[in-house]
């Protein structure tokens, strides 16, 4: 999908949601007053703040917790992000933040996908690709992955519908 059409929506069941991959880790947000930017929609920066929440999230549910794994000595640090912003979003929006894990190399770098979609009217509001490097939390420098981000961060897709 390259266009930012409406897709399948149940406001209230991602799980029905035309997803551009199946089985996305979803976070559910509402835009508030201090997301909104003097043009009246929600400002880039925290969409940015909402995909990151959302990876978060998602370590959490597969037995990473972020904070505990920094703590040993590790993380894995934003190397390169790519956002398409397709349509705004507004005061009080109901957003769904989709995430994918769609590659780990088991040894260095991961890669997750992810869509933001209002499921009132099942806009895309846009899609990001953000590619992770594990590194050494005291040194800052790129580090072997240990084995819990090995194990726990597995491709949750194959290829894309």
């Amino acid at each position: 999908m390259n266009t930012n059409e409406a897709i399948k929506t149940d406001s209230n069941n991602p799980e029905n949601i035309n997803w551009d991959f199946p089985n996305p880790f979803v976070v559910k947000v509402v835009a508030q007053s201090l997301d909104i930017d003097s043009y009246q929609h929600v400002n880039n920066s925290v969409y940015v703040r909402w995909l990151d929440e959302c990876a978060r999230e998602n370590s959490k549910s597969v037995g990473i917790d972020p904070d505990i794994a920094s703590e040993l000595g590790f993380g894995m640090a934003v190397r390169d992000s790519h956002i398409t912003y397709l349509a705004a979003a507004h005061l009080h929006d109901e957003l769904w933040v989709g995430n994918w894990m769609t590659k780990n190399d088991g040894r260095l770098r991961a890669t997750r996908q992810f869509q933001i979609i209002r499921p009132a009217d099942g806009v895309i509001i846009l899609r990001a690709t953000l590619d992770y490097v594990c590194i050494n939390i005291e040194t800052g420098r790129p580090c072997k992955m240990p084995a819990l981000f090995k194990n726990n961060y597995t491709s949750m897709v194959d290829s894309p519908k």
